[in-house]
């Protein structure tokens, strides 16, 4: 009876000293854990929102560059019959400017 008491206490402790050892993790595992968490702290802040675009003005400046193409071919006619506007370079380079301005402001 002693034996079998004292094999049943031993069997006892080491059933528990087993079910209270954690399980091995193999080391490729780790690493790939560790590596995972320098990823997460690495990972840059999200890109800062888009400036906000100023509607009205685009509208207005539309608008002028609009109404700007819309008076070159009566100013090109006139060109033809040999008179030529004098603010029709100005016309034109102010359009240049204005499509600019414009294109520049959407693809931000």
């Amino acid at each position: 009876m002693r034996f079998s008491l004292l094999s049943l206490l031993s069997c006892a402790f080491l059933l528990a000293c087993s079910a209270g050892a954690q399980t091995r993790i193999p080391p490729g595992i780790r690493q790939a854990d560790q590596t995972e968490e320098q990823t997460q702290k690495n990972i840059p802040p999200p890109a800062s929102p888009r400036a906000k675009l100023d509607y009205a003005q685009l509208k207005h400046d539309a608008d002028e560059l609009a109404a700007l193409a819309q008076s070159v071919p009566a100013d090109v006619d006139q060109a033809s019959k040999g008179v030529l506007p004098k603010d029709l370079a100005e016309k034109l380079k102010r359009i240049e400017k204005l499509a600019k301005q414009l294109r520049n402001r959407l693809n931000r």
